[in-house]
């Protein structure tokens, strides 16, 4: 059974991290293009970041230098570290698996960023 379950969300103050994981089981998180999304009331849910099958990252334009996505092949996870948060950062922070047609969605972490 395929499974994304990410962790790690919470209640921060502006300029603190955190760092998300996202689990996955089923299947191999290497063979898969894995994104970190968000989403924030009332808006579009967003690609922030992801990671290639060969390693490559890629990140939107608002989180380049704070936040860092990285695999751990051995956990099967997949990590999104968040440095210097802001209060625009706060979301429903999702993670999902894609290859070619085959798409997978985790439930979701909250993350909130308020003084």
């Amino acid at each position: 059974q395929v499974q994304l379950v990410e962790s790690g969300g919470g209640l921060v103050q502006p300029g603190g991290s955190l760092k998300l994981s996202c689990a996955a089981s089923g299947f191999t998180v290497s063979g898969y293009v894995m994104n970190w999304y968000r989403q924030a009331p009332g808006e579009e849910r967003e690609l922030i970041a992801l990671v290639n099958t060969a390693g490559g990252t890629n990140y939107e334009y608002s989180v380049k230098g704070r936040f860092t996505i990285s695999r751990d092949n051995a956990r099967n996870t997949v990590y999104l570290e968040m440095n210097n948060l802001k209060p625009e950062d706060t979301a429903m922070y999702y993670c999902k698996a894609t290859r070619g047609r085959e798409f997978y969605w985790g439930q979701g972490t909250q993350v909130t960023v308020s003084s």
